[in-house]
């Protein structure tokens, strides 16, 4: 079972197989893994615990950053990477990124960003549209609509407690859509990034 693998310079962090989305681009429909972890499909969700344990199997020295992204949405586990990031910041200087869909306060129910300020340094949010309509037409959230506008909220809220926030698309969508959703980052205030639909995390 793939707990960690290797992007790059980046140590991946896997903790479920879970999502609030069925997007039609994913990864998983076409490839069981992705860098080095040659299947990203958990027998089961591994304790804080064994997550720990397989951190430290690795050579960290070799790490630029940790990166929780997996084969699932690691905020549906968000209370478990908290207490995770405090305890990979008192073990190592290593800046710690979350490439998530934005859905955490809908998940648990309340605004968890200010519980993520000091530990998280970087957040990635993937867009992937430019409105609620055509959000739900691609990523297909178990939120129906509102997640749209849940996911906006959320990296403004980021925005307050974490250094470097963005929200992202993959270039599946047109050009044109691409420029709209970039000033739609650039109204909430948060960085951009095209991503590239290849076999391979990002």
């Amino acid at each position: 079972m793939t707990i960690t693998y290797e992007v790059g310079n980046s140590l991946y962090v896997n903790m479920t197989n879970r999502c609030t989305n069925h997007c039609s681009f994913c990864i998983r429909n076409i490839s069981d893994g992705v860098g080095s972890g040659t299947n990203l499909w958990l027998e089961h969700e591994p304790t804080i615990d064994e997550i720990i344990e397989d951190i430290q199997r690795r050579e960290i020295s070799l790490y630029e950053e940790f990166v929780f992204c997996g084969y699932g949405e690691p905020m549906m586990r968000t209370y478990d990477i908290i207490e995770i990031c405090k305890k990979l910041k008192e073990q190592y200087d290593l800046p710690i990124r979350i490439n998530t869909n934005g859905h955490a306060n809908l998940i648990c129910g309340e605004d968890i960003t200010p519980q993520l300020e000091g530990w998280v340094d970087a957040i990635s949010i993937s867009m992937n549209a430019k409105n609620k309509l055509e959000y739900q037409a691609i990523c297909r959230s178990k939120y129906g609509e509102k997640a749209f506008e849940a996911m906006l909220d959320f990296a403004a809220r980021c925005k307050e407690h974490i250094p470097k926030v963005v929200l992202s698309v993959v270039n599946c969508i047109s050009g044109e859509d691409i420029q709209v959703c970039r000033k739609i980052a650039q109204y909430v205030g948060v960085d951009f990034r095209v991503r590239y639909f290849v076999k391979q995390a990002s």
